[in-house]
């Protein structure tokens, strides 16, 4: 595994929010591994409100464990690879509405502006998927990013096959050793989990 230490890490969450507290675990862990990590969060996972916490408390959150302000705005996000902020970019959680846009190509968001100016410099994205439609409207979009160049999955699988039948997670304790394996140009194996 390479040393995450020093290793700038862009860290963006988007509004799979029953996932937040395991992405947030990996996040620390990452910490805890000596990367820099400076979190960013889509327009959603920045101002909604849900059972699973306030947008305020989630930012309060992030901001305190990377010492950091949270990039929230496209503006703040656009210079992520004119100034080649990140050695490498995590999508955890990335919702299938990311999944889609970053495979068409739809820049509207501060995570998706953060991934398309990241990419430009042919450095890691690290996609760590979850949404309720990954083996049915989202799985094309998933299937279509497995193919794109520096883009790089973390291991997933279907968190209630019996209730819910086309919903993928990520395995979220797989996101420190497929960071580095991405850093390495390598996608972390096996995919499916």
């Amino acid at each position: 595994m390479t040393d995450l230490k020093g290793k700038k890490i862009g860290f963006a969450v988007c509004g799979s929010f029953c996932t937040f507290r395991k992405a947030f675990e990996q996040l620390e862990k990452l910490i805890e591994l000596g990367a820099d990590v400076t979190a960013l969060m889509s327009f959603n996972a920045a101002s909604l409100d849900t059972r699973f916490g306030t947008a305020a408390e989630h930012i309060e959150y992030l901001e305190h464990i990377t010492g950091k302000p949270v990039i929230k705005t496209i503006e703040d996000a656009e210079p992520v690879g004119p100034k080649k902020m990140f050695d490498v970019l995590v999508i955890a959680p990335c919702t299938g509405n990311t999944l889609a846009k970053l495979a068409v190509g739809i820049i509207d968001t501060p995570v998706t502006m953060a991934a398309k100016s990241h990419l430009r410099n042919g450095s890691p994205l690290v996609i760590a998927p979850s949404t309720n439609d990954g083996l049915s409207g989202s799985a094309k979009n998933l299937g279509a990013l497995l193919n794109y160049r520096n883009v790089y999955v973390v291991p997933f699988g279907q968190d209630d096959p019996k209730a819910k039948p086309r919903s993928l997670v990520t395995d979220f304790s797989a996101i420190p050793e497929a960071v580095s394996a991405a850093l390495e140009g390598i996608q972390m194996q096996p995919i499916i989990s």
